[in-house]
């Protein structure tokens, strides 16, 4: 009988990226090394069918179904009590941790202000591939938020850059360190001139983190297209380039294909003997030679 897994995403650990499976079974991601999966067919109704992760450590109670383009794998009601529980909510003035607010440089001109728990260390912005970053502040929650709305209008920057958008310059960031770091920098200063940031919010010098050797974006290829969604029967088999955030740059017979693992959650999960193919979805980006779109 084959074995059959359940995927629970992309994780950052201090040995890097590993995909994590119900039950706690974790596999490392290794750039050069192959990856190759398959997903399940059949079923007792003789169909597969991607299922609603649940929230906040829960189960759906319904296992309802979830569209397979879905990058949060939640149903309607679960995404909606796992967002009332998140900092981005708002809900949870009564948090007594120290937050930082950092900015993160994802291209050029790509630069985004955000807050995250001191206690996470850097996970958030390995989590959403920030290719450099530093931080600006720590502080209570409050303050911390208050001084990302004041920064994000001052500053003229969002506080999301969309994974479309990221993807599209991995490839073709500038070469050095300094020249990725110029503008985080310059925002930076701006910033501390700033005289309305919240007192109670402790400055932080400038000190940018350069994050392309952790996902191994130095010389990576140009992706000719990104997966749309997984599908019953559809399987991956290709050689691991690089890991972003929640995206692995993929080198397969096609040519590089950026798979967000977001997709991955709520699938049965198969292992395949050999060497496997490359048979998803794929969306290809405007100006790729040589790819159809549809399924490979």
């Amino acid at each position: 009988m084959t074995q059959v897994w359940k995927c629970s995403g992309l994780r950052w650990s201090d040995d890097g990226p590993v995909l994590v499976w119900s039950g706690g079974r974790r596999s490392p991601l290794v750039r050069g090394k192959r990856v190759a999966f398959g997903v399940a067919e059949g079923g007792v109704d003789g169909g597969a069918k991607r299922e609603c992760v649940g929230a906040r450590g829960h189960g759906c109670p319904t296992r309802a179904p979830v569209s397979g383009r879905s990058t949060g794998a939640r149903c309607e009601e679960c995404a909606r009590l796992d967002r009332a529980h998140s900092v981005a909510a708002d809900t949870l003035a009564d948090d007594t941790r120290p937050y930082h607010v950092y900015l993160a440089w994802f291209g050029p001109g790509m630069v985004k202000v955000g807050i995250t728990a001191v206690e996470r260390g850097s996970a958030r912005l390995l989590e959403q591939g920030a290719v450099c970053f530093s931080w600006l502040g720590l502080g209570p929650l409050m303050a911390a938020r208050r001084a990302e709305e004041l920064l994000r209008a001052a500053l003229q920057v969002p506080d999301r850059v969309p994974y479309a958008e990221k993807r599209l310059v991995r490839s073709r960031l500038p070469a050095s360190a300094a020249e990725r770091a110029a503008e985080v920098e310059a925002l930076h200063r701006r910033a501390f001139a700033l005289a309305a940031w919240p007192e109670s919010l402790r400055r932080e010098p400038c000190q940018v983190v350069d994050q392309v050797e952790v996902f191994g974006l130095t010389d990576l290829p140009t992706a000719v297209g990104e997966v749309t969604e997984l599908v019953a029967g559809g399987g991956v088999g290709g050689d691991l380039l690089a890991a972003a955030g929640p995206d692995l740059h993929v080198a397969t017979v096609h040519g590089v294909v950026v798979l967000d693992t977001r997709l991955m959650t709520g699938w049965d999960i198969v292992p395949v003997a050999g060497e496997g193919g490359f048979t998803l979805p794929v969306k290809k980006f405007k100006g790729a030679a040589g790819v159809q779109d549809g399924l490979f």
